[in-house]
């Protein structure tokens, strides 16, 4: 075991009386306060160069943050000390947000999991525009966007728009999320209407992807496919948390997804010959290296960054082949 495995992560969920995200939002502030030269410690024992190539963008390592775990950008400059070779930001909505009712995140210590239900809280598309605006980054940004909750579905490609016009020009790719289940209707918009107005919408010189749920079938997967190719859509990520499970209401993350996010990543790499980012259950090396063997051109950490914290960065930078 690491020393964040031993010693740390037992103290940061003991953080709040063990309450998950009283804990996540603790460790976010004391990462955005971390100095230059405590970030360029960091870096000389966490990041590892494995220059890579993907829908014209370059990333020092083909290994990126989640969205959703700094969805405000707060920690930006913390995350590449820690050995992330790209970080995407968000999931954030046209219209600030408080999110669902607290409780909302739980951790499940034994299966590796998180399930969440968090619904989008964030400070809005124009407060992370302005945060931005002053940030200098050293790796490739990605900005998550979804729908507002107060926003009508058939209002929604407005509200995509608003969020897109406001950020596009701060990202390296935009991530278009249509399969959170934490926000009412939202899946509803990997739908063939649905997603097509989206993407005929959202035109530009940024980079386009978009995330998909794993809980879709196969021959929805291929219609979202289908659709996102013929709107220039320039990569898929797969996946978001699933609903098959059967703990609190939302979505879960985390070692019980990392064989049916890996089918996904496969059948979408089969599928489309688009870029994938892989995301889902990538809790060790091992996991890493296959999701790059199933058709990943990038993956994404996110709960086995937290249980495992940034050693296994490193350890699926050094993997990759």
């Amino acid at each position: 075991m690491t020393v964040f495995e031993k010693a740390v992560r037992p103290w940061l969920f003991r953080i709040g009386k063990g309450d998950a995200e009283t804990a996540h939002e603790w460790t976010l502030h004391r990462l955005a306060r971390l100095g230059a030269p405590v970030r360029k410690a960091l870096a000389s024992l966490y990041k590892v160069d494995r220059p890579v190539r993907v829908f014209g963008v370059d990333f020092p390592n083909p290994v990126g943050l989640a969205a959703g775990m700094d969805k405000n950008g707060i920690a930006l400059s913390a995350w590449p000390a820690l050995g992330f070779g790209f970080v995407e930001v968000g999931t954030v909505t046209a219209h600030a947000q408080p999110g669902n009712e607290k409780p909302r995140v739980f951790r499940d210590i034994g299966k590796q999991a998180v399930i969440n239900r968090m619904g989008f809280n964030n400070a809005g598309a124009a407060a992370l525009a302005s945060k931005l605006m002053e940030f200098q980054r050293t790796v490739p940004l990605g900005i998550s966007l979804g729908k507002s909750k107060i926003t009508p579905l058939d209002e929604a490609v407005a509200d995509y728009r608003a969020s897109y016009d406001l950020l596009a020009p701060y990202a390296d790719y935009i991530a278009i999320n249509v399969s959170s289940p934490n926000t009412p209707g939202l899946r509803q918009l990997q739908d063939k209407s649905h997603l097509e107005a989206i993407l005929r919408e959202l035109k530009g010189d940024v980079p386009l992807l978009v995330k998909i749920a794993p809980d879709l079938t196969e021959a929805a997967i291929a219609e979202a496919l289908e659709v996102s190719i013929a709107n220039g859509v320039k990569g898929i990520i797969a996946t978001n948390t699933t609903i098959a499970h059967d703990g609190p209401q939302g979505g879960l993350s985390g070692k019980p997804l990392t064989q049916r996010a890996r089918e996904v990543v496969s059948f979408v790499h089969k599928e489309s010959g688009l870029p994938v980012i892989g995301v889902g259950g990538i809790m060790t090396a091992d996991d890493a290296s296959r999701m790059f063997d199933a058709g990943a051109s990038l993956i994404q950490l996110y709960t086995g960054f937290i249980y495992h914290g940034p050693a296994l960065v490193k350890e699926c930078v050094r993997g990759y082949r």
